[in-house]
């Protein structure tokens, strides 16, 4: 039988309970900063143990995961929830979805760059607020 594991690798983790699709995602987003443990961004070779809480930066959102378990191998979509514990306050995703749902401009797949006098309409229809 093995040994329970007590610590390992940040980004190694991060793939392992599909936070991250590849494990090179996940050491790329530790090397940009995205990746904070202790409010310090942190490498992709830090160690990391049960009870530890991180926040994941993405696209306007941040994530505020705890880890319950480690684990080395990749787990199915099935079992990760008894590996972490997602304390991302609701609210904030509400306000990420909010975002994310606004009305921008949106032209016809296909209609082409718009022309010198679409521009301008466009222009003069988003500025008579």
């Amino acid at each position: 039988m093995k040994p329970e594991i007590t610590r390992m690798r940040i980004d190694k983790w991060l793939w392992a309970v599909r936070l991250f699709k590849t494990r090179t995602q996940a050491g790329d987003a530790c090397e940009k900063g995205r990746i904070i443990l202790s409010a310090i961004p942190v490498k992709a070779s830090r160690m990391v143990q049960e009870g530890d809480e991180i926040k994941i930066k993405r696209t306007g959102l941040t994530r505020t995961i705890k880890i319950l378990r480690l684990t080395e191998n990749r787990l199915s979509a099935k079992l990760i929830t008894d590996y972490y514990l997602d304390q991302t306050p609701s609210e904030e995703i509400e306000n990420f979805k909010a975002r994310a749902s606004r009305v921008t401009i949106y032209r016809d797949p296909g209609t082409g760059r718009p022309t010198k006098k679409d521009r301008r309409m466009l222009d003069d229809f988003f500025s008579e607020d």
